[in-house]
């Protein structure tokens, strides 16, 4: 897409629906010569199979000295990093780079990232303790780097070489590693619940009828329910509520929000909707083309699964049978629910299943209008009657409740009497009417930002249109909170707006009547086709006031075509304009784009006076630091990862800065009078060149954030105002003088002053690598404390009693060695949240049978704990892990309680090689996932068989159990994985496992047979590997869904079905398999995409040239990312015009 020259002519081959942004679920770290085009290729095909966003490390990027900022960036996105730690991997410096930064990430943000090392033809003790290939290439690299960035270095490969992961040796299958890699992979890669508000008022009655009709009959094969009513009653809120108690009784399940807006795509509404049913029910990321392609993959994949799917506001545009096809084609167990404003779209459908909310009791009414109105259920305020007209006149409406009730807050009784009159007036069927009374309300310029958010602003961050209508004269601080109040608008947790979509199609409903004929003479656009045929005819560009765009061109001279603009946004753009008007201009925002030094623009904001924002991160073509001297009204910089940006900073005179970040630059001196930012609120120089931070740094009162991560410079005296501090120091020199600290994230203390346990308000308190540490006596008194972290101390022997930090609610400790006791848990009554890691003399975690609203418990490789207290009752529990702990002998004892573990979901068991037994885990009726690997001495798993719940069993490396249960009641069962499990002789019930999609048995040298396999009707992967004693695959040719199938290095196999009918087959290996002679059917296999199998295997002559040639056109079909454009329209005060595509 490109927008050109002074015309600005834009290209319409925009998609309304791309992203500006890809971000990444995986990151895979390795050297291109040892694993390129072996593991690393391997494990990129897997992972890509579901369409797992994978960022997969190019040579071309890694250039300079230093990783570049897409790498970084792609660090920080992902969510599971995978380092390759082959031989040679240490000797790249971008390996290692890549590697600490990731670790770095990992311990910033516990619980948000995962590692996964791969110890490639090298042993973990190698990587651990840097012998062999890795200390020669330290060396070398020591010569050029020196000592610190050695250190930093031998810090990552020593902590990821402590973690469990994979080895890979020359006598493995590189396949088979793969795979188990992605299986873990996947497991972590999952999304469920839908957001609800709490303390919802009068819900449940509504939530049990919808429950129960779900439960009921249902006449012809119609499963769907439906609710109906009017806007603003809360049909989307029950829908949601249902939706988040019963989803885990189906496999897969979607929720698909505000059909009606999506609907009104001209060109891509029904595809769009068909694309995200498809990929959330099979987990695969599917771009449907057209209508009909989708109906087929829904028909054929979707169908036969037991689905629930919600479909929330839909309206009359909305045909089932053109979206999802013929609804008596889905399984009888599968579920829909469709919310709508029109009983005619169900009768339509012949919906028999109906609900249809009544408006709210009189009470509940209101409770909920006392709630808005004074800001509690039970005023003192003598407006009693009039509360009692108004619940009258809201008749029962949820919304209209709320927004007339914040309508009436803090007015005097005169107003409300006034506003009783007025609504008296209005039908009761006229809701918007109804609600626009609240809008009408609002002063000139509240409606200008209230018509903004609702055209065009939902799901922004609030603070930079702050910027914008503050440039305007909109008072927008005032103006956000008259919106919050009167119930217009909501800001969520991430500081984002939302409207609830009926007071959203008031704004723009109002926008529409301004104009109904001709769009583009109304003051906001926010339809893709109308924006761009407004840029097309280049109309009115001289009251444009913001601009966005994301991976476009913009080339030509824009100098005197957007004299108003205020905002300017281009992210990942490949060009730029050469000039542009930025004299109003209030924010700059150039992410990830090619700005150079010689860029017009850098001239000319010496003299942006009304410049506010500057964000130029991650753009690694800028090698100078930018004068800023001119722009007095600069409130935030941001040069985050521009790694080539050296030299000075001049702030001195930027008296209105609030925000500095740059860090991972390479400016070196911050110079002016850095005393006199009175209103700098955040800095981060982390990771920076910085050689000092200014002494007068003291003096900035306002300051509340400050990072100085891996700085290796003396802290001065710090600011008294400062409520966040992250430091890589030996000593905070004024530490007691914080008193407003409420989180400490230190690095590299030498020393621990006594000063800190007097921090009272500290919440979160973070302690890495604080090499003299023995004990934190102290620690008792911050009894606000809610994060408790330890990290890499290496001397520490024990912490005092925690038994007075009630508000504890996360307790981290990682890598203490020399730690044996730790005393007081029991006392803890808010922790949800422990992981005890590596921390060898640890003896045991008395207490832990007390911690009543415990959620997530995690013990790896505490080798001298040889027993863990009854858990039966942390009825709260809904992960347990316990990894590496090889002398434990028993897991929960002889627990004859266990069962009262009703919330447990996960429990792993790994690598706790004394374990002879488990306790009878039948009474786990919730559990989801169950691992168990590395348990050598472990013989039975009872009570396997009755977990009705459990969607994933893994057992791997058990080498003395000799039977496992039968398998045939897990009916919701979707992934079976056996490795290695050599005295296994079956697996019995796996004939009936009907929502199993994955098989794999790897290693099972004792298998002769499997049963049957024809009634897996779902299975879609099936690996069978190095099982030598299997001699048939019965059933294989009647998987019809099958998409993948592996069979190598089964010695005894001599033949297989004729695989003609599996035609959804896109991965084909039959390799090792000496006693096979021939494979038939698989010249028929049209679309197979990875295909190998032995050459003697290949009947068909022709077959090798028309896989690739199919292989080719596949590749060739796979659909082009789109770009985005998005821009406003307008100009300040009244002829205030937005445009959005």
């Amino acid at each position: 897409m490109e927008l050109t020259g002074s015309n600005a002519i834009a290209s319409s081959s925009c998609s309304p629906y791309s992203l500006p942004v890809v971000e990444y679920e995986v990151f895979l770290s390795f050297r291109g010569p040892d694993v390129r085009t072996t593991f690393a290729d391997f494990l990129y095909r897997l992972l890509d199979r579901p369409k797992i966003r994978t960022f997969l490390d190019d040579e071309e990027l890694r250039k300079g000295e230093m990783i570049s900022p897409s790498l970084v960036k792609a660090i920080g996105e992902s969510r599971i990093y995978i380092p390759i730690l082959s031989p040679g991997y240490a000797s790249s410096k971008w390996c290692l780079q890549e590697l600490a930064l990731m670790l770095e990430r990992y311990k910033q943000d516990e619980g948000s990232h995962i590692i996964l090392p791969i110890f490639y033809l090298m042993e973990p003790r190698d990587v651990r303790h840097c012998k062999g290939s890795y200390e020669e290439a330290l060396e070398q690299h020591r010569l050029k780097y020196g000592e610190e960035t050695i250190r930093v270095w031998k810090d990552a490969l020593e902590e990821v070489g402590q973690m469990t992961g994979w080895r890979v040796t020359e006598s493995d299958r590189q396949g088979a590693v793969a795979e188990s890699v992605f299986s873990e992979v996947w497991s972590h890669i999952k999304g469920n619940y839908t957001l609800l508000t709490n303390e919802l008022i009068g819900i449940d009655s509504h939530v049990n009828h919808v429950m129960e009709l779900l439960k009921s009959d249902f006449e012809g094969g119609i499963n769907v329910v439906g609710i109906h009513g009017m806007g603003g009653i809360g049909k989307t809120t029950i829908a949601k509520a249902v939706y988040n108690k019963v989803f885990t009784q189906f496999e897969h399940h979607c929720f698909l929000e505000d059909v009606r807006e999506t609907l009104s795509l001209k060109n891509d509404g029904v595809t769009t909707l068909q694309s995200k049913i498809i990929s959330s029910i099979l987990r695969d990321d599917h771009m449907v083309r057209d209508a009909s392609q989708g109906i087929h993959i829904i028909t054929n994949r979707v169908c036969p699964r037991k689905v629930l799917i919600v479909l929330d506001n839909v309206d009359d545009r909305f045909e089932f049978g053109q979206i999802l096809g013929e609804v008596r084609k889905f399984s009888p167990e599968s579920r829909f629910i469709i919310t709508t404003r029109d009983k005619r779209v169900l009768e339509l459908l012949q919906v028999s299943k109906l609900y249809e909310p009544s408006g709210m009791s009189h009470d509940h009414s209101l409770q909920l209008l006392r709630r808005h109105a004074f800001r509690m259920d039970n005023p003192l305020e003598d407006k009693t009657t009039l509360c009692e007209e108004f619940v009258k006149v809201a008749a029962g409406l949820p919304l209209a409740l709320e927004v007339i009730g914040s309508l009436l807050f803090r007015r005097d009784r005169k107003f409300w009497e006034a506003k009783l009159i007025e609504l008296k007036r209005i039908p009761p069927t006229k809701v918007q009417e109804r609600l626009k009374i609240s809008y009408d309300e609002l002063s000139g310029s509240e409606k200008q930002i209230f018509l903004d958010i609702s055209c065009v602003f939902i799901g922004e961050n609030k603070e930079l249109p702050f910027y914008m209508w503050s440039d305007c004269n909109f008072n927008p601080e005032s103006g956000i909170s008259t919106l919050i109040l009167r119930s217009l608008l909501k800001v969520d947790v991430d500081n984002k707006f939302w409207m609830h979509d009926h007071v959203r199609d008031i704004g723009r409903m109002i926008v529409r009547e301004e104009d109904e004929q001709h769009p583009w003479k109304r003051t906001r656009i926010w339809s893709n086709e109308d924006a761009v045929d407004m840029l097309i005819n280049g109309e009115n560009l001289s009251k444009l006031r913001y601009l966005e765009v994301h991976s476009g061109r913009l080339t030509g001279d824009f100098k005197n075509i957007l004299p108003n603009l205020r905002w300017l946004r281009l992210h990942y753009c490949r060009s730029i304009p050469i000039n542009i008007n930025i004299t109003k201009l209030a924010v700059l925002d150039l992410r990830f784009c090619p700005v150079r030094d010689d860029w017009r623009c850098w001239d000319k904001i010496k003299a942006a006076h009304r410049l506010k924002a500057i964000d130029v991160s991650f753009c690694d073509q800028v090698t100078k630091v930018p004068n800023l001297f001119g722009c007095p009204s600069l409130q935030r910089i941001n040069f985050l990862g521009c790694g080539n940006m050296s030299g000075e900073l001049h702030i001195g005179d930027l008296k209105g800065l609030r925000v500095l970040n740059i860090a991972r630059t390479k400016i070196t001196k911050l110079i002016g009078g850095f005393g006199r930012l009175q209103n700098l609120q955040e800095i981060n120089v982390g990771y920076s060149r910085l050689r000092e931070i200014p002494t007068s740094i003291g003096k900035l009162s306002s300051l509340k954030i400050l990072v100085l991560d891996r700085l290796d410079i003396e802290v001065p005296k710090l600011p008294t105002s400062l409520k966040g501090l992250s430091l890589s120091s030996p000593r905070v020199p004024n530490l007691l003088e914080l008193k407003d600290l409420e989180w400490l994230h230190w690095s590299r203390a030498l020393l621990i002053p006594g000063d800190m346990w007097k921090l009272s308000k500290l919440k979160d308190l973070e302690l890495w690598q604080a090499s003299n540490l023995i004990d934190l006596d102290g620690l008792q008194h911050l009894k606000l404390l809610k994060e408790l972290r330890v990290y890499r101390c290496d001397v520490l022997r024990k912490l005092p009693s925690l038994s007075n930090l009630t508000k504890l609610q996360t307790l981290k400790i990682f890598r203490c060695p020399l730690l044996s006791e730790i005393h007081g848990l029991s006392e803890l009554a808010e922790l949800s949240t422990l992981r005890i890691i590596e921390c060898r003399k640890l003896t045991g975690v008395m207490g832990i049978d007390k911690l009543e609203s415990l959620q997530v418990m995690k013990i790896r490789d505490c080798s001298s704990i040889e027993e863990l207290p009854d858990v039966s009752a942390l009825e709260h529990l809904r992960e347990l892990k316990i990894t590496g702990c090889n002398q434990l002998t028993e897991v929960m004892g002889e627990v004859v309680g266990i069962e009262r573990l009703k919330s447990l979901q996960l429990l792993e068991i790994t690598d706790c090689t004394s374990i002879e037994k488990l306790p009878d885990l039948s009474a786990l009726e919730h559990l989801r996932e169950l691992k168990i690997t590395g348990c050598n001495q472990l013989t039975e798993v009872i009570g396997l068989g009755k977990l009705e719940s459990l969607r994933e069993l893994m057992i791997t490396d058990c080498a003395l159990i000799k039977k496992l249960p039968d398998l045939s009641a897990l009916e919701h069962l979707w992934a079976l994985t056996i490795i290695r499990c050599n005295q296994l002789p079956e697996v019995a019930g796996i004939e009936r496992l009907k929502s199993l999609e994955l098989l794999e048995l790897t290693e099972c040298t004792s298998i002769e047979r499997l049963p049957d396999l024809s009634a897996l009707e779902h299975l879609r992967n099936l690996k069978i590997t190095g099982c030598n004693q299997l001699t048939e695959v019965i059933g294989l040719d009647k998987l019809e869904s099958l998409q993948a199938l592996r069979i190598t290095d089964c010695a005894s196999i001599k033949k297989l079905p004729d695989l003609f009918a599996l035609e959804h087959l896109r991965e084909l290996i039959i390799t090792g398999c000496n006693q096979l002679t021939e494979v038939t059917g698989i010249e028929r296999l049209k679309w197979s995409r990875y295909f190998t199998i032995d050459e003697r295997l290949k009947t068909q002559k022709r077959l090798e040239h028309e896989r690739w040639e199919l292989l080719h056109r596949a590749n060739n079909s796979r659909p082009k990312k789109w770009s985005r454009f998005h821009s406003c329209w307008g100009v300040c005060r009244k002829d205030s015009d937005i445009i959005s595509l």
